[in-house]
């Protein structure tokens, strides 16, 4: 029962942060935090929900809408965070109800898979899976965000939302530096996977092994490019949305899939 009172108590909360940031948008920096304040609020809810949502005696409860709404949370918390030195709280005014509605349909005990483990390193290997999606998540909005910016100024038409938004430069060195943290963990996530499970080739996981280093190769390449050529505009934005494209047929297709179609 409390996870669901806590869940719709942080659906609300988010929805009031990202109306308020919606309504206070370019107005002086000490209101921002007004408007945030009840999405740090939602945060807190959200994590005592999880909590005991994917934390069971048995192991942990990884299912689809569960580790969707630990991904949401987690993004959350990122541009929380990043609030704090960078104007992008304009991505809340998405993400936030998002996460919200995702905790709570987590809590409606839907469908669970339940993984029975002890092991505190493949416990590990998952929670730095989760953080590595949520990471190139953020990136992936991050590069929508920075598509319509470069277009709405090749345009002529600067106005509106993206006079809120920070200058270009600033907005493609945040998305690097996400994509940058996503990529060690990433890494760490494929090491610790060759390293601590068995299966990692196994029928039902060889094709979520394989995407994902696919993914990881085209961050790897695009990472590459913008150390050694420079790469920016159009092409981070391709390359990015590419990675996370894969990233999420990797992880959320093949749950959908096995948790839903097959089941």
């Amino acid at each position: 029962m409390f996870p669901t009172i806590a869940s719709a108590l942080a659906t609300l909360c988010y929805c009031l942060s990202a109306f308020l940031i919606y309504k206070q948008l370019g107005t002086a920096r000490h209101q921002r935090w007004v408007a945030l304040a009840p999405a740090v609020a939602g945060m807190l809810l959200q994590a005592a929900a999880l909590n005991l949502l994917i934390i069971q005696p048995q192991g942990l409860n990884l299912g689809f809408f569960a580790a969707f709404s630990l991904i949401a949370w987690l993004i959350s918390i990122q541009i929380l965070l990043s609030c704090i030195y960078r104007r992008i709280e304009s991505l809340g005014i998405i993400v936030f109800p998002i996460s919200g509605l995702a905790n709570l349909a987590a809590s409606l005990h839907l469908p669970e898979h339940l993984i029975s483990t002890s092991n505190n390193a493949i416990q590990g290997h998952i929670m730095v899976s989760v953080i590595a999606y949520s990471l190139i998540t953020l990136g992936a909005f991050q590069a929508g965000l920075l598509a319509y910016q470069d277009r709405s100024i090749r345009q002529h038409h600067p106005g509106g939302f993206v006079r809120y938004l920070p200058p270009l430069h600033d907005m493609e060195t945040l998305l690097f530096q996400f994509l940058g943290f996503g990529f060690i963990c990433l890494s760490a996530s494929l090491l610790t996977g060759f390293f601590y499970l068995e299966d990692i080739f196994a029928q039902h996981l060889v094709h979520k092994t394989a995407l994902s280093i696919v993914a990881w190769l085209i961050l790897g390449i695009l990472l590459f490019g913008r150390f050694k050529f420079g790469w920016r505009g159009k092409t981070a934005i391709r390359w990015t949305l590419s990675a996370f494209v894969v990233l999420m047929l990797a992880f959320f297709g093949s749950k959908l899939v096995l948790e839903f179609i097959l089941q």
